[in-house]
Order: C-alpha cells, then sequence, then structure tokens
C-alpha cells in the first residue's frame, strides 16, 4: 500500500482507542442517505440497462456532452490507463495523488513530474488533477485544452463543487479521458464507484479491461438514486463551502489551499501537529514529500466542537 489517506487503522494502531474522527481524507463526512434497495441488486449479476441507467443519470448531473463508463471507483481507472496504447513519455502535473505515476511507472513509461502545466506540452500521455490533491490548485478547461500532448487524462474526483471547471460539457475527443469519483462528494467511497468520460473508442478500451461486472448491483442502484437528488448536491455544496471557512477561522495555521472537500494548511512542523490532533481523537493526513503540510477534511456537523477544541489547544 502506498502512502495514502484513510489508513485509520494505522492511527489505532498506535495511538489506541477506537472513537475517531477520521479528517485524513477528503471525503464528505454527511453522506447520502442509502437507501432501501431491491433484493436483485444484492442477488442477480449487474445488468447493462442498470449500468445504463446509471452513466444517464451521471450525465445528467454533470452536464455532460460525453459518454461515462461506471466503473469501480476513479482508482480502477487510474490502474487501466496506463495499459491502453503505446508505452512512452509521461507528465504528471504535481504533487498529487500519488496512484497516478505509480501505476504509470509499474506500466513501464517514462515519468516526470512537472510542476507547471505548461511543462506538460509534448508527453505522450499528461495527467493534471482539477481540483488538485492535495492543495487545491485548479485550472480552466480552456487551459486544458490549449496543452499539446498525446493523451490526456483529467482526474476530477474533487470537481463536484466546481461545476465551471469540468470538461464534461465538451464534446468527446479521442485522447482526452475524464475521472470522476462517486464516493467523495457523497460520502460514500466504501460502494468503490467512478467514472471515466471521453470518447467512445477510448471507453470501450477501458471497459474491455475492466471486464463485463465492473460495479456491483448495489453501487448501480444507489448511484443512479443519488445522482438524480440535485436538491441534496445543491445543499451539500453550499454546506461544505461553509464548513470550508469555518474550517480556516478555526485552524491555528496558514492556508496553502484546498476545496470544499480538503483543506491543506502550513505547520512548523506536520508530524508534531498530526500527533496533536491525534491525542485528540482526530486523524489527519501529512506527506512523505512535506515536512510542514498538513491536510484536513471537513467534519460532520456533531464533530465541529471536538475538533475546534483539539485546534485551539484545548
Amino acid at each position: 500500500m502506498r502512502d495514502h489517506g484513510g489508513d485509520l487503522d494505522r492511527a489505532m494502531t498506535r495511538y489506541g482507542g477506537t472513537d475517531w474522527i477520521d479528517l485524513s481524507t477528503g471525503i464528505n463526512r454527511v453522506p447520502y442517505p442509502v437507501p432501501p434497495l431491491p433484493a436483485s441488486a444484492w442477488t442477480n449479476l449487474p445488468t447493462r440497462t442498470a449500468q445504463t441507467a446509471l452513466a444517464t443519470a451521471a450525465q445528467k448531473a454533470w452536464n455532460a456532452a460525453m459518454p461515462l463508463l461506471p466503473l469501480a471507483g476513479a482508482q480502477a481507472a487510474i490502474q487501466t490507463l496506463p495499459r491502453l496504447g503505446r508505452i512512452g513519455t509521461a507528465r504528471v502535473l504535481g504533487p498529487t495523488y500519488n496512484e497516478h505515476a505509480a501505476n504509470l511507472r509499474a506500466a513501464g513509461w517514462a515519468v516526470t513530474e512537472v510542476g507547471a502545466l505548461g511543462a506538460l506540452n509534448g508527453a505522450d500521455l499528461a495527467v493534471v488533477v482539477n481540483p488538485n490533491n492535495p492543495d487545491g490548485r485548479s485550472w480552466s478547461p480552456d487551459a486544458l485544452r490549449a496543452l499539446d500532448v498525446g493523451r490526456l487524462i483529467v482526474d476530477e474526483s474533487f470537481a463536484d463543487p466546481f461545476p465551471g471547471l469540468s470538461l464534461l460539457a465538451l464534446p468527446p475527443e479521442r485522447g482526452r479521458i475524464i475521472l470522476r469519483s462517486f464516493g467523495k462528494f457523497y460520502g460514500l467511497a466504501g460502494l468503490r464507484l467512478g467514472f471515466a468520460a471521453g470518447h467512445p473508442e477510448d471507453l470501450a478500451q477501458i471497459s474491455a479491461v475492466a471486464g463485463p461486472w465492473p460495479v456491483s448491483g448495489a453501487a448501480l442502484e444507489i448511484g443512479r438514486i443519488a445522482l438524480a437528488d440535485r436538491s441534496w448536491a445543491e445543499e451539500t455544496t453550499a454546506r461544505l463551502h461553509a464548513d470550508a471557512t469555518r474550517m480556516d477561522a478555526a485552524v491555528p495555521w496558514p492556508l496553502v489551499g484546498g476545496t470544499p472537500l480538503f483543506r491543506l494548511y502550513d505547520t512548523p512542523d506536520a508530524t508534531a501537529a498530526q500527533h496533536h490532533l491525534a491525542r485528540h481523537g482526530i486523524w489527519s493526513r501529512i506527506f512523505p514529500y512535506s515536512s510542514r503540510w498538513i491536510r484536513l477534511g471537513l467534519p460532520a456537523p456533531l464533530e465541529w466542537p471536538r475538533v475546534e477544541a483539539a485546534l485551539s489547544g484545548q
């Protein structure tokens, strides 16, 4: 397992206890209320009809002009994409989610991490996480479309609160693939549901590698219902923006950046800051490439008093 958030078992092993608030991920801690499911969602193999219904709901929810392919999380696409087409040079705009570069390297790609969008030009394959994890940097659709690369992968896993950043409204173009996460914004990461969007020929390649039943029947049904509930999405977006402002006010360190699903701060000592929060049963995310950065997800409503008390040093 590479270095990731969500490793709450490690926190429990080191610090003990079971009553933890896990802010080490960018997963919404007020999840979509899972509805009762028909027995067939559990007992039958997933159908093409159910997969099409989910993809249609996602297209409507995200105003997508291109088709979407449901997968077992955006991670499933990240592991599949390096296997499509000829291996060559890849550039990843970083620092960012480490699975992109790791999976490309494992497949034989020559991978370089670059710090500026323009440095991606000329690559056989380029990866941009938009908005970026962990610092929240973002780039406009026009800036991304102007890149001169062989294949462009845009990971929009945290884009739900920022519909204006998305490339999904553009017509599909061969070689441009968009990744979307369901579990982060909808708070149901354990469902393992995500999407790849793009040209039908690219999606056909991904589908062939993913196999005949890439998403469970329960995930197809829950995803379809949740994506159709636009009132919940609008209310959640408003709450997350407000909670991001509240977190920034509570944290004693300067803000580096973030999204309405996570915030990144510059501490004098990230390890010490993580240890302090852990003693209050709050797990956070620090990074092997920075001794100062700490990332915090946003608490659920009943978790705020404990989090704010810990941040104030009480």
